[in-house]
């Protein structure tokens, strides 16, 4: 972690999430601000809402955020870093365009912001950036001062991310029953996306036809965690990349195989348990809750398959404060100083700043926070 204490230029940091509804009466509205332009029917969001509505039209995140909110705010204060801390969702309140707009009126001109995704891709990256730039049109046709925004880079193999991932899959593995615990297979989930976004994801370079830098990232990070559960355990434990909740039409080809169809191979060929370890999640969402702890977990009681699930990052210290070591190694680029970057694996620390044609839009939209930026 980096010892340095100036933030400038940046005098806030925002965090930038998805939101989520936080009761039953939620539920549609914010569905429908998730679909908007999409033209979907109040009775098709109904049914796609069904998951929120089983755990009382609740969605976990807001409280994560407001956990990871407390915890960086204390790491700041305990290291002497003076920044204040916002936050703001692109689906539900606080929305991003008033909190940037709170900002705007603080005084705030600089701003580093923090996206609750940690892996690139359009839906994780060029959209939060497509957001950015639509609420500060919105600050800029009411004559506001518009601040300037920056990303932090992503950070899927920053050690304070990695590393409390680590410790989720030990855990899980000392969960399980003695007797199966050492022929245990372990299936590293994230979100899955139509194949065609995920060949385009990252810079053009990564544009490999074979699921771009979303695929590729996922997999070095799950090398280094199974490398750093065989250091702990002497065992070098079976693994796979696999993907969840998917949705969008059924023509259109996604990222597999599907968790619950995994399951189902590994119980088909003997595995005797399973350690499934979402990666892709920075929190305990609906989607980790619900596709994992419920859907896949009652597929594994079906087969009989002993099954736990790790713990996602969340508000972990460590977290907190490797957010503060991307804002100080940011901070430092930008006064032209040389820092060391902090990433594990072999891909090396991403970007700062997102270059044209990085994660494109099936329909081109402004993005702020990138090298294509109308908000410089």
């Amino acid at each position: 972690m980096s010892d340095l204490r100036e933030p400038a230029p940046y005098d806030a940091l925002l965090l930038l999430s998805f939101g989520g509804p936080e009761g039953p009466d939620d539920v549609v509205p914010f569905l429908a601000n998730v679909t908007r332009g999409r033209g979907i029917p109040e009775e098709r969001l109904k049914e796609v809402g069904k998951h929120y509505f089983l755990f009382g039209g609740v969605s976990p995140i807001n409280a994560q955020n407001r956990a990871l909110l407390d915890a960086l705010r204390k790491d700041f204060a305990e290291h002497g870093l003076d920044l204040p801390v916002y936050w703001g969702n692109r689906n539900w309140a606080p929305y991003l365009t008033d909190t940037l707009r709170e900002m705007a009126g603080d005084g705030h001109r600089r701003i580093a912001v923090l996206a609750t995704s940690a892996y690139a891709s359009y839906s994780g990256c060029r959209q939060y950036r497509e957001n950015l730039a639509e609420s500060l049109a919105v600050l800029e046709a009411e004559g506001l001062s518009v601040p300037r925004v920056d990303k932090l880079r992503h950070y899927f193999n920053h050690p304070g991310f990695v590393e409390p991932m680590v410790d989720g899959v030990l855990a899980s593995l000392a969960g399980l029953p003695e007797d199966v615990r050492a022929g245990a297979h372990l299936a590293f989930t994230t979100h899955s996306i139509p194949t065609s976004a995920a060949d385009v994801s990252g810079p053009p370079e990564a544009h490999d036809g074979d699921g771009g830098a979303y695929v590729a990232e996922h997999l070095d990070v799950a090398r280094v965690i199974v490398e750093a559960v065989r250091e702990r355990t002497g065992v070098e434990y079976p693994w796979q990349l696999v993907y969840q909740s998917r949705s969008g039409a059924p023509h259109i080809p996604w990222l597999e195989p599907d968790i619950c169809d995994h399951l189902e191979l590994l119980h088909s060929d003997g595995v005797p348990a399973v350690v499934m370890a979402p990666i892709g999640f920075v929190s305990d969402h609906m989607e980790v809750l619900y596709d994992l702890d419920t859907e896949a977990t009652a597929k594994a009681a079906e087969l009989g398959l002993p099954v736990r699930r790790s713990a996602t990052v969340g508000a972990d210290p460590r977290f907190a404060a490797a957010v503060r070591d991307l804002v100080l190694e940011r901070a430092a680029a930008e006064q032209g100083r040389d820092v060391e970057r902090c990433a594990l694996g072999a891909l090396g620390a991403s970007h700062d700043l997102c270059p044209a044609g990085c994660c494109p839009a099936r329909v081109p939209r402004p993005a702020a926070a990138g090298a294509d930026s109308p908000y410089a």
